[in-house]
């Protein structure tokens, strides 16, 4: 079942960029003879809708703080691309899986993996210079292109790769939000020293 590791792969890309994962798609269909891709993603419509969309994305994509804004605004579109796509790639291969659990598959990549690269950019927005925006989202777009073009010619090894990025934002994830949490307690901390006169310095720093 071939479209599986496909339905994963794009739905983790389009949780990152869902207009490059269309648009890649529909141009590798179109002009690399990629059967697996679904006609409707070969439209010159719907190529141009998300060629102009993947755009601006990309401006948006690298400023700081417009990206999380970015993020929260297609917490909803992200996860509804992938299940789209993820439906549309078992339709062209019905006997394998249901649009339903296709559909579900890719949705649920899609949530998961929007969540992780949200989660993150909100941890590099606390650096004050854009450099660090740009560079990741550079990886990031990258990372969608490379994955989703290795899904149409090798499907389960990007897979596997998709699989293991997954596993390391999660855990990045959890890194930062321990590292924030442990942030917040010893400036709690510092502030109550404050508020009772004694020295900071005396406010011992708890590990993370």
């Amino acid at each position: 079942m071939t479209i599986i590791p496909l339905i994963f792969t794009s739905g983790l890309a389009s949780g990152i960029n869902a207009y490059a994962v269309v648009l890649l798609l529909g141009l590798l269909g179109r002009f690399a003879g990629a059967d697996s891709v679904p006609p409707a993603l070969e439209r010159t419509d719907v190529l141009i809708a998300a060629g102009v969309l993947f755009l601006l994305e990309a401006v948006a994509d690298k400023i700081p703080y417009v990206d999380s804004v970015w993020d929260v605004a297609h917490t909803v579109i992200r996860p509804i691309a992938g299940a789209t796509v993820g439906a549309l790639i078992a339709s062209t291969d019905p006997g394998s899986l249901s649009e339903v659990a296709a559909g579900a598959m890719g949705g649920t990549t899609a949530l998961v993996s929007h969540l992780v690269k949200a989660s993150l950019r909100m941890a590099v927005n606390t650096s004050p210079e854009p450099a660090s925006n740009i560079a990741v989202s550079l990886t990031e777009d990258v990372s969608v292109a490379g994955l989703v073009t290795l899904a149409i010619f090798h499907p389960w090894l990007a897979a596997s790769i998709a699989a293991v990025l997954l596993v390391i934002g999660l855990l990045l994830v959890w890194f930062a939000v321990n590292r924030i949490r442990a942030f917040r307690a010893r400036r709690r901390e510092r502030k109550a020293a404050r508020a009772a006169g004694r020295p900071v310095e005396e406010v011992p720093l708890r590990r993370s």
